[in-house]
């Protein structure tokens, strides 16, 4: 258990930015290394990559992006002998590295997750503290404790802290409320809706909470608007990013100024599509690396759309921060009967060094798909727009308008298909 530096969660958070950068490239070879030889998909993916040399943001920024359909893919395609699809370094007997899993979990794909037996294991002790839970305080926690890791990750994380907890889980409001009322928490973990739904309830049978004082919430849209309903009720509510995939990634603190970024895990922010990283600011999709031993993932693309912000959080804490969740990253779409996508439209303008950012807008109705290719560019050379729309026809086999527009004219929400299709 980590020694509380109140109000941090301990020194990492405040430690000099360049002394974080600097521990985390340090620790990143050897992560490579280690996923190299320790899991069978990363020893193909990275194979004939030297581990010595991925030392800085610019090496890492060299290496294939693990998005999580491909992930799903080989777990598929390897039922029969790794459920992991290779990509787990632990395991149990029958395994190919046998060992060293506490708990195997089932996502929705199905997608299946190891927990190695760490304490604090996806590491939300740093986003419960931040959200105002200490040690000693009675939790309920309403997230899953079946098939999906949601509830185990939040009562480890709590457990580290030394809290108790109650395992809720999800549903039977009822039977919930009533263990609110008589055990009286102190803090509330689940999703926002849930949270809402149990207030609403207590508030129709005449029943006060007052000793809920504090929420970390997770799993849905969290906007201010019913962080606002939560506070008129006495709840402070907070926010955190994670997955099963990679555990914590970002928290939310009382400045209320987008996510830190947790401590165990390299960022970036890369065009969709792409392993790209974008200029600080530029929405774009969120690519984790994680130190974790038992999971060893290197440039997984988690599907989010985020952005970084500028500058480093009020409260004190010095690791870099992001937006929050913006959208996916996803944005395959079918025009004329074939699919396109944004790596698509990124090999096609990558040809044309000009063109600083690209958005395909497809329009018209269906059955009459049309495509507009919009680029930033200064100073354009004679003919590149038709030379543009040539490379596109290449690469999608699909004919398309090409208009050029001015440096910055391009909305910064990530977004490299846009459709404005009517499907009425």
């Amino acid at each position: 258990m980590t020694t509380p530096h109140a109000p941090y969660y301990d020194a990492l958070e405040t430690r000099d930015p360049a002394e974080r950068e600097a521990a985390l490239m340090a620790a990143l070879p050897a992560q490579v290394a280690h996923a190299q030889a320790g899991t069978a998909a990363f020893g193909e993916i990275l194979q004939g990559v030297d581990a010595r040399g991925t030392s800085s943001r610019a090496a890492l920024a060299k290496l294939p992006v693990t998005r999580k359909h491909e992930l799903l893919e080989r777990q598929q395609a390897q039922r029969g002998t790794d459920v992991f699809g290779g990509f787990s370094a632990v395991g149990w007997r029958g395994l190919q590295r046998p060992g060293g899993a506490r708990r195997v979990y089932q996502s929705p794909g199905p997608v299946y997750e190891p927990e190695g037996a760490a304490a604090d294991y996806w590491r939300m002790a740093r986003a419960l503290y931040a959200a105002g839970f200490r040690a000693g305080d009675l939790v309920h926690n309403s997230f899953s404790y079946h098939l999906t890791p949601a509830g185990s990750m939040m009562e480890t994380g709590a457990h580290a802290i030394g809290c108790t907890v109650f395992p809720g889980g999800v549903g039977n409001t009822e039977l919930q409320l009533q263990a609110m009322t008589e055990l009286k928490p102190h803090g509330y973990i689940g999703t926002p809706s849930f949270l809402k739904i149990t207030l609403e309830k207590a508030s129709e049978q005449g029943l006060a909470l007052p000793s809920l004082k504090k929420a970390l919430c997770s799993g849905e849209a969290f906007p201010p608007s019913l962080r606002e309903v939560f506070r008129e009720r006495g709840v402070d509510g907070f926010q955190c990013y994670g997955t099963a995939d990679l555990g914590l990634i970002a928290y939310e603190t009382a400045a209320r100024e987008g996510l830190v970024l947790d401590e165990q895990v390299i960022v970036e922010i890369v065009r969709p599509g792409t392993g790209d990283p974008v200029p600080d600011g530029e929405v774009g999709e969120v690519v984790v690396t994680t130190l974790n031993p038992d999971y060893p993932l290197i440039r997984f693309g988690t599907g989010d759309l985020s952005a970084m912000l500028a500058g480093t959080c009020p409260t004190g804490r010095t690791a870099p921060r992001i937006k929050g969740w913006m959208g996916r990253a996803d944005q395959t779409t079918k025009v004329r009967g074939m699919f396109v996508h944004p790596g698509q439209v990124d090999a096609a303008v990558k040809r044309h060094p000009e063109v600083r950012r690209a958005r395909l807008v497809v329009s018209g109705e269906m059955a009459n798909d049309q495509m507009l290719l919009r680029v930033e560019v200064a100073g354009a050379p004679e003919g590149l727009a038709a030379r543009l729309a040539e490379s596109l026809r290449d690469v999608t086999k699909l004919r398309a308008e090409v208009e050029l527009v001015a440096p910055g004219s391009l909305p910064n929400d990530g977004k490299v298909i846009e459709d404005v299709r009517s499907y009425r």
